[in-house]
């Protein structure tokens, strides 16, 4: 009798496990440089993103966007939306440019970005908060290469008992983001899972810049 009803335990946290995590593998992408917005500069994005199923799963496709502010010439902020078959996520996060080239179209940058999210799925709720550090280069004039690590620490709202419900996904994100005007960047990436709580994914979307 106990061990039937330790199956049945260990089957209801497995299936519940199984409906956890779709919710908890969305994602918004990184999609920016290690420069910050233009001081003063709105910003608008939209971009789909592909996540790339595991282990026999289906792809996921959703589509992402973002609003942000260039608040001083090195701090901007962006709020971030993402829509999923079976989950929603939404997030806000800052990021700092620390290492400047030595003039705008040279040298190499770097930046820390981090914020917090919720993911709101159909079965369960999470909650988290992700590191970002982020450097780039230009080639030239229009064209920048791109890389960040993106460290997420996400945690299942109402688990049931005996499930675990906290985890940390960890992205290699190489990229580009190419200046197709004044005002409009195209920028691309892929967020290579580097740990069994992530999955690969891939984004590209256009970035809309006003100071309007």
């Amino acid at each position: 009798m106990t061990n039937s009803r330790s199956f049945v335990g260990m089957l209801v946290v497995g299936l519940c496990l199984c409906f956890a995590l779709p919710a908890a593998a969305q994602y918004v992408g990184v999609l920016q440089s290690a420069e910050t917005i233009d001081h003063g500069t709105f910003k608008l994005m939209a971009a789909p993103i592909m996540v790339f199923g595991e282990n026999g799963a289906d792809n996921t496709f959703g589509l992402s966007a973002r609003v942000g502010y260039g608040f001083t010439d090195s701090f901007d902020a962006e709020g971030k939306v993402a829509f999923f078959d079976g989950g929603t996520y939404v997030g806000a996060d800052g990021e700092f440019w620390m290492l400047k080239g030595r003039d705008e179209y040279s040298g190499l940058d770097f930046s820390l970005a981090g914020g917090v999210h919720g993911v709101f799925g159909d079965f369960y709720d999470v909650m988290g908060f992700d590191v970002q550090p982020l450097l780039s280069v230009h080639l030239n004039r229009s064209l920048e290469l791109c890389g960040a690590l993106d460290v997420s620490f996400d945690m299942i709202q109402d688990a049931p008992e005996g499930v675990d419900d906290s985890h940390t996904s960890v992205h290699l994100v190489p990229g580009i983001e190419y200046r197709l005007s004044d005002s409009l960047d195209l920028v691309g990436e892929v967020g290579i899972a580097l740990d069994d709580a992530s999955s690969t994914y891939a984004g590209v979307g256009i970035a809309y810049y006003t100071n309007r």
